[in-house]
């Protein structure tokens, strides 16, 4: 049978659980915002220093001959574009701090060294999507 003890016990264990529980959330919600700035400021830093790092000192190709995709790759290097003889085509992704690579740019990144890699044309026009005659 339930007494006013064990009324006031189960009362005053039930408060300071949920004092426990407001000091926790309040600090715990400081700590996961600050985790999301942090991780948004780095994420930030990462795509400037993506479109920028061509114009570095020490980038080894011509700025000119580099185009920025995003995603799954950075940036796709047409090597000689820019002296009209294209020597070779070089995917290049950026990575900073201890980043590694995702899953789907392991992918692409295996899909360009086992190479399958091809070269299609697409021609739009009235005949549907047939090459010209």
């Amino acid at each position: 049978m339930l007494t006013a003890d064990h009324l006031i016990a189960f009362a005053a264990g039930l408060a300071a659980g949920l004092v426990a529980l407001v000091y926790w959330r309040l600090t715990a919600v400081r700590a996961i915002r600050r985790d999301a700035v942090r991780r948004s400021a780095a994420v930030i830093a990462g795509r400037v220093s993506e479109q920028l790092v061509p114009y570095l000192p020490g980038f080894e190709f011509n700025p000119k001959d580099v185009r920025f995709l995003g995603s799954p790759v950075d940036l796709v290097v047409f090597d000689g574009l820019s002296t009209g003889t294209v020597a070779r085509v070089v995917f290049l992704e950026i990575k900073t701090g201890g980043a590694g690579l995702s899953s789907r740019e392991k992918e692409v990144r295996d899909a360009i060294h086992h190479r399958r890699v091809e070269w299609r044309e697409l021609y739009l026009g009235p005949q549907s999507m047939e090459r010209p005659k």
